[in-house]
């Protein structure tokens, strides 16, 4: 009789059992496969490119969980007076050496070529560990907390200079590095926007608990990077970049190789503009080491106009921060203002990389200057008619641009940037636009609590980067590129 138990298979209970967690899991494994599917699709699997999209998508989950314990320990949790002051406290330890920080981070990775698969779960590791650190002090405000927070700004900034470096190396057959660079976008952005209700709920359990979150993403991640594929860490080609300023007429400066001209010393092939001069007695430069001779006109002109977009994202977050705490939009309190503006930004961001997706690498210098275009005039309107409608639109406006004419700049990175330097040239763009949201932070945190002033300040950001490079862009865009167009 036990023995023919034992041939009728699992009793009702256990089969009861196993449909019962089978249930519950399906939900779960369910969305796995789907996300897995999503980040693999059209060759992103067999290239790597899914990893890294899932990465990025855990690095952006991780930052929102710190920032959600920085913002309630420094801004909301005290009066508005007190937070200014804090505020300008973490700007001053934390943003001020960073700046000084930030020219070395990409020279620096540029040397690690065959190791950017540990940089980036190192950048991982350590904001985990800063995390754990950070979280004895949230509940206090101690001045312990900002050096630990300029760790994690550093190591953030780290990783994605590291990984801008890595995506031209996981690109599919028949990708652009603009969509590439689209969908990591768009994977961070949606991590994040699942992540911060979650911080925002763990915050309610104590301040302490985002930071445990966030450490625990991190570690996630620090093993996550090691998945990537190993020619990650190949560097076989690269050279480092060197940026060359161009010509009034914006046609970069072309110096001859040495190894093509058979010389090592001409003017063609050793002086940079405005250098010394060959001939009369003076000595031939001498030949630069391999590396980029020059990335031309357009980059560079698209590097300005980014970093204006990007010294005005950091304007806006500081500035806005305080002045709609202090003075509401119409009708709404501080945090209902906040996130009115909050969300338009994301919802713009998130818009403007699925438009550089589709948009791939069409008309890049057009598309900067249009979207620079567009931003100045809604920060003009701003100024002039200043309205809870206007700040919204501006905060749209400024997501949409950002990230629309960041795209634009990688698709000329890979137009004009020669491939054995275009790793390089990636790390050092980031790093400068790095430091210029730096910049349009600090403004932001300085300036008084006028709207008006504050909108006007913007409009001039954008007005300044628009000097310095529509005409540079459209210029370009009208003479064509020697170069071949990726699609």
């Amino acid at each position: 009789m036990t023995a023919a138990r034992s041939h009728d298979g699992p009793g009702p209970l256990r089969r009861a059992g196993r449909a019962t967690g089978h249930a519950l899991r399906a939900p779960f494994t369910g969305t796995a496969r789907s996300i897995r599917k999503a980040t693999h699709a059209h060759g992103a699997g067999e290239s790597g490119l899914g990893k890294l999209i899932e990465l990025h998508a855990v690095n952006g989950a991780g930052d929102v969980m710190i920032t959600v314990a920085l913002a309630s320990t420094v801004f909301f949790s005290v009066p508005t007076d007190e937070a200014r002051g804090r505020v300008a406290l973490y700007l001053a330890i934390t943003m001020a050496p960073f700046t000084l920080l930030a020219p070395v981070i990409g020279p620096l990775l540029d040397r690690l070529p065959h190791g950017r698969r540990a940089a980036m779960a190192g950048a991982m590791l350590a904001r985990a560990l800063l995390a754990i650190t950070m979280s004895g002090a949230v509940a206090t405000g101690g001045l312990e907390l900002y050096p630990a927070a300029l760790g994690v700004l550093v190591s953030s900034k780290a990783y994605g200079v590291v990984r801008s470096a890595v995506v031209p190396r996981l690109l599919p057959p028949n990708f652009s590095l603009v969509k590439a660079n689209s969908r990591v976008t768009l994977a961070g952005l949606l991590a994040t926007g699942i992540a911060a209700p979650i911080g925002a709920g763990l915050q309610m359990i104590g301040s302490a608990w985002p930071l445990y979150g966030a450490c625990a993403i991190f570690v996630a991640g620090t093993f996550l990077a090691f998945t990537l594929p190993h020619k990650v860490d190949s560097a076989k080609g690269e050279r480092r970049a060197r940026l060359i300023v161009p010509h009034e007429d914006g046609a970069p400066s072309r110096p001859a190789p040495a190894e093509a001209s058979g010389r090592t010393g001409s003017t063609r092939a050793g002086l940079r503009r405005g250098g010394g001069k060959a001939g009369g007695g003076e000595k031939p430069a001498k030949e630069r080491p391999p590396g980029l001779r020059s990335v031309g006109g357009s980059v560079l002109h698209g590097l300005q106009a980014n970093a204006a977009h990007r010294a005005l994202s950091g304007f806006l977050i500081f500035f806005l921060a305080f002045l709609l705490r202090e003075h509401p939009l119409a009708g709404q309190s501080a945090a209902v203002s906040l996130g009115i503006v909050g969300v338009a930004a994301g919802v713009g961001n998130a818009c403007g990389t699925a438009v550089g997706s589709w948009l791939r690498a069409r008309g890049p210098e057009v598309i900067i200057a249009t979207v620079l275009g567009l931003a100045l005039s809604v920060a003009i309107l701003a100024a002039v008619f200043f309205s809870t409608l206007l700040v919204a639109a501006l905060g749209a406006v400024a997501g949409f641009t950002q990230a629309l004419s960041k795209l634009s700049l990688d698709a000329m990175i890979q137009r004009d940037v020669p491939e054995e330097v275009r790793t390089s040239a990636f790390a050092r763009s980031e790093t400068l636009l790095q430091m210029a949201w730096v910049v349009g932070g600090g403004i932001g945190i300085a300036l008084p609590l006028n709207a008006v002033l504050g909108m006007s300040v913007a409009a001039g950001i954008l007005a300044l980067g628009a000097a310095a490079s529509v005409r540079g862009l459209l210029g370009a865009a009208r003479r064509g590129t020697p170069h071949p167009r990726v699609a």
